[in-house]
């Protein structure tokens, strides 16, 4: 699992060891922004008002922070390993906007809860036509 900054930015030292890497958005959001989910929820529609973030970060991929993190942990994991396998699991999973933002980076498969299933799949089939 990929869930810390820090393993996002060693991922051409970790890859060769695996043959795939997880990344937890959930908890990879909450170390990169220093926010829990629970506590954030007290404070991020401020920050959103005074456009610090773009939206929820926990409902929507922070692109420009998390987003950029995932990417750096694609390109180096796969440069110390081509076959390397990348997927993601957290409720961004289930998230349109933050499907089409995986697809274009290149990741294998997402997973999200049960119940964002059905929008992951719709979300997916139309960024894929």
């Amino acid at each position: 699992m990929i869930e810390l900054p820090r393993a996002a930015l060693q991922a051409a030292t970790i890859s060769p060891l695996v043959d795939f890497f997880r990344i937890g958005t959930n908890d990879l959001t909450q170390t990169t922004l220093g926010i829990s989910r629970d506590d954030g929820a007290k404070f991020l529609d401020s920050y959103q008002q005074k456009g610090l973030l773009k939206g929820d970060p926990f409902v929507t991929l922070d692109q420009e922070g998390v987003g950029k993190l995932i990417q750096i942990a694609v390109a180096r994991g796969r440069s110390a390993n081509p076959n390397l396998k990348i997927g993601i699991c957290g409720e961004h999973g289930g998230n349109p906007p933050s499907i089409e933002f995986f697809e274009s980076i290149g990741l294998d498969y997402i997973s999200c809860s049960p119940y964002r299933v059905p929008i992951a799949k719709l979300a997916a089939a139309k960024v894929r036509k």
